[in-house]
């Protein structure tokens, strides 16, 4: 059982914007409300936001570089330069090379592409797959999710006569490598007007660059947005602007025509087909691409979302489902150990961070450990194992709190490290280990508050049962696709109770499937799921009253679509005074 939460409903939006909004869309407050909060409050800023346009993308030219970028992979397909696409071993990176690599396909048969190991090279752009391209007469290397702190690399690849155009969508430090071309919308210098594309979405970027100016259709770029979705959803960047656009039709396309790779991932996680959602995508779709990467080789990810054969397709993915089923096992013993460790006071550090550290621990797997810890104990989390001769590891954060600053606090105790405000990567030397987890506990002890570590809800708003009807449903399921910044929104209902039919679900019961009602109307039931929170079982079994806060899902199940409301977080009613 995680932490307690603390539920805040938001405060509402300006009265007045929603009722306008209300009475000009025909929506009811409740839904005015949310379009007034994500800054809609026009009928024609409702317009475009429940219709998104493919014509509303931004012009790729407007980033800097793209110019030379273009000119340069123009000059290697017509000359007949063997081309090298390079990316991470994660979703981001792989559905990345997948749709650089495709489209390049089309015009030239001198291409390649290259994923680093995770275990032998690491992440990033690497000295060996550097030599590999030199060795193997690549002129020109295109990196993808990667590259924007390669200086040394970029240099290295000049000595040998290699180009680069690095696409990445991380933070850039303070000197750009010298490449021909850096495509990167975070750039200080850059002016693109939208900087939180995915590392798949700067790749795309490039692409409609080069259809746009040697006039390739548009049109047939569209069958390429299937495996951008997987990484806007995957990455989780925010859902909105030009990601909402392409993530919207990116769904469509998934749905409709998906690669054949990804219908094989569809099938093998038994997502019923035409009905993919990005909620499918993040929990089933995403982790078995990145369990190639963590268990085998992030090319075999590549090699499945390329595949033009459905026999190719299936049995690359039943090896890539293997690999994820091992991982999940893996996983499962790592968590359980690490959590042994923490109750033990086993640990590195458990005051104000969690810092663990076991030598034998596979590093494909430290980050979902690190998350997991978070769940459990709500404190920035440092997993750390043992890889090629350096105690190296992945450390993840709690809402509002800067861990990557704190990690950087350290930078002189590590080898490298890399990352975001909220998920980071690092590598250091083992007689190291106690200084840099004795000074993160100290750097986070004088940075984080008591409020931050509880976690919170926020609530869009109040309901009562009677208005999720039919067409409040229509309209909600409208604002998708959800992601940060677009988030699937959560209502909160008072004093409701169970029919009676709630049950324990799930290996092991740890998940309620429940009938709910709310007292003031007993005939409004709808069905819900409540994930791990099996504990309150006895209490709701013997008919007692109930707060839940909630947001409200399809559930397609055999042909039959019905809403289901998915529990956030649920309070026996006693506790509220």
């Amino acid at each position: 059982m995680g932490a307690e939460k603390k539920w805040i409903v938001m405060e509402q939006a300006d009265p007045a914007k929603v009722e306008k909004l209300s009475a000009e869309v025909g929506i009811d407050r409740v839904l005015a409300e949310l379009l007034v909060k994500r800054g809609v409050e026009t009928f024609e800023q409702a317009r475009s936001f429940f219709r998104p346009s493919l014509d509303d993308l931004h012009d790729p030219f407007l980033m800097a570089d793209m110019d030379a970028a273009v000119e340069r992979l123009r000059k290697a397909i017509t000359t007949g330069e063997k081309i090298l696409v390079y990316g991470d071993y994660d979703v981001d990176g792989t559905t990345a090379v997948a749709l650089v690599f495709s489209f390049i396909r089309r015009f030239t048969s001198k291409v390649d592409f290259y994923i680093p190991d995770r275990y032998d090279e690491g992440y990033g752009v690497s000295y060996k797959g550097i030599d590999w391209a030199f060795e193997g007469g690549f002129g020109l290397i295109i990196t993808l999710d990667c590259g924007i702190k390669a200086i040394d690399k970029a240099e290295y690849a000049k000595s040998k006569g290699v180009d680069m155009i690095i696409c990445d969508h991380h933070l850039p430090e303070d000197t750009i490598p010298a490449a021909v071309a850096v495509l990167d919308p975070k750039r200080e210098d850059c002016h693109y007007p939208f900087d939180d594309l995915s590392g798949c979405g700067v790749g795309f970027k490039l692409v409609q660059a080069y259809a746009s100016r040697y006039g390739v259709p548009f049109e047939t770029l569209v069958p390429l947005l299937d495996l951008l979705v997987v990484s806007i959803a995957s990455d989780l960047v925010t859902m909105v602007g030009e990601n909402r656009t392409l993530a919207h039709y990116g769904l469509k396309q998934l749905n409709e025509d998906p690669h054949k790779g990804l219908l094989a991932m569809i099938n093998l996680a038994n997502i019923e087909p035409g009905h993919v959602s990005i909620d499918d995508i993040v929990f089933k779709i995403g982790p078995r691409i990145n369990a190639a990467g963590r268990m085998e080789s992030g090319r075999l990810a590549v090699e499945l979302l390329t595949a033009e054969d459905v026999q190719e397709a299936m049995f690359i993915g039943e090896k890539i489902n293997e690999n994820n089923n091992e991982r999940k096992s893996i996983d499962r013993e790592v968590t359980k150990e690490a959590l042994e460790m923490v109750e033990s006071g086993n640990c590195l550090a458990y005051e104000n961070a969690t810092v663990v550290y076991n030598p034998r621990w596979s590093k494909g797997i430290v980050g979902i450990v690190a998350s997991r810890l978070v769940e459990a104990y709500y404190k920035p989390t440092v997993v750390l194992t043992k890889s090629n001769g350096f105690v190296t590891g992945s450390a993840r954060s709690i809402a509002g709190f800067d861990l990557y600053e704190a990690i950087e606090s350290c930078a002189d105790l590590l080898e490298n490290f890399g990352g975001h405000v909220y998920a980071a990567g690092l590598t250091l030397k083992e007689e190291n280990l106690e200084e840099f987890s004795r000074r993160i506990d100290a750097f986070i002890a004088g940075k984080i508050t008591a409020e931050m570590l509880v976690p919170v809800v926020d609530i869009d708003a109040r309901l009562d049962f009677s208005q999720i009807t039919p067409k409040f449903f229509r309209i909600l399921k409208q604002f998708q696709p959800f992601g940060p910044g677009n988030g699937n929104p959560v209502f909160m209902t008072e004093n409701v109770y169970d029919t009676g039919n709630g049950r324990k679900v799930g290996a092991g019961g740890i998940h309620l499937k429940l009938d709910l009602i709310q007292e003031s109307q007993p005939y409004h039931q709808i069905p819900a799921i409540a994930f791990n929170m099996a504990e309150y079982y006895g209490y709701i079994k013997s008919g007692n009253p109930l707060d839940v806060c909630y947001s409200i899902v399809e559930n397609y199940y055999r042909g039959n679509s019905t809403i289901q409301l998915r529990v956030k977080d649920l309070r026996e009613r006693e506790e509220i005074i």
